[in-house]
């Protein structure tokens, strides 16, 4: 019992599950998406079937990730003693699991319509390539908001039959926001990734690194303004966005001065301007 006990603690290591951050930054994306497509009257089985499928694919994508960077992560501190490259999962075994999540995500869409199939297909050819982007990528980050944010064509396709330009808007939204958040990322990881050679924005963008991510702060929140004017969103959406808005503000304070862990409390803290976006536009259509 003890063993079985410790092989599924390694596993739950390997998906991340003990670190859901991951999974609520692909979420909420998604769930605007959904109440965007819907006119904010979602179908709680497509809301429930992409929840559950956002969660089982990011999981997947770790699997994956942590595959591809197994000889890379052995000489960056913070990765050192991830699963695969301290010995305690198998390559082989990493592989079965993401194929596993893989598939099991896909019978959630089976009810759905031929589109949101054909385009799953797309979103898992996407998270299985992302890792090996940081090896030639100048910005991988932003490879990663597409994989991040394909939920979006999806619930339009699942929702409407047809992926409007609304989505594909919300998609390069979504790509700025990642680039964002995994900049913040990057910077605590910059000095271990220079001497191995990985790619990342933080490298890319060197001394105006700061200013990269309140810029793309500040687009990602110009393209879903963009799109929520569009569709008759008001106060209640501008509510949300302000308070994004602050969230940004003050990722700005913690990252200024670069301090890995700062920039780390910034990453994490993504997670409420997401839902202060989603919350806003439930809110202005709870307010019609």
């Amino acid at each position: 019992m003890n063993a079985f006990v410790t092989r599924c603690h390694w596993y739950v290591k390997l998906v991340r599950l003990d670190k859901p951050i991951g999974i609520v930054l692909l979420l909420w994306p998604t769930l605007v998406a959904i109440w965007l497509a819907s006119a904010g009257k979602p179908d709680w089985t497509i809301v429930t079937l992409f929840t559950v499928g956002t969660a089982l694919m990011r999981s997947a994508g770790c699997a994956i990730n942590d595959y591809a960077d197994r000889d890379f992560d052995k000489h960056v501190k913070r990765t050192a003693e991830r699963p695969i490259t301290s010995g305690k999962i198998s390559g082989k075994e990493a592989l079965a699991v993401a194929g596993t999540l893989a598939v099991l995500s896909y019978c959630l869409i089976l009810p759905l319509n031929l589109l949101t199939k054909e385009l799953s297909v797309v979103a898992v050819i996407v998270a299985g390539t992302y890792p090996y982007f940081k090896r030639f990528f100048a910005i991988p980050q932003a490879y990663l908001g597409i994989a991040f944010g394909f939920g979006i064509p999806m619930a339009y396709a699942a929702i409407q039959n047809t992926v409007p330009m609304d989505a594909w808007i919300l998609l390069i939204a979504n790509i700025f926001w990642a680039v964002a958040y995994d900049t913040e990322y990057a910077m605590v990881d910059r000095d271990d990734d220079l001497k191995i050679g990985i790619k990342t924005s933080a490298i890319t963008f060197g001394r105006y690194d700061v200013a990269a991510i309140m810029f793309c702060y500040a687009a990602s929140f110009a393209l879903i303004t963009f799109v929520a004017v569009k569709v008759g969103l008001g106060m209640g959406f501008f509510i949300g966005m302000a308070i994004a808005t602050a969230c940004a503000l003050y990722h700005y304070t913690l990252i200024k001065d670069r301090d890995r862990m700062r920039c780390f409390a910034a990453f994490r803290h993504n997670n409420w301007l997401g839902a202060a976006i989603f919350a806003g536009v439930v809110l202005d259509y709870a307010l019609k």
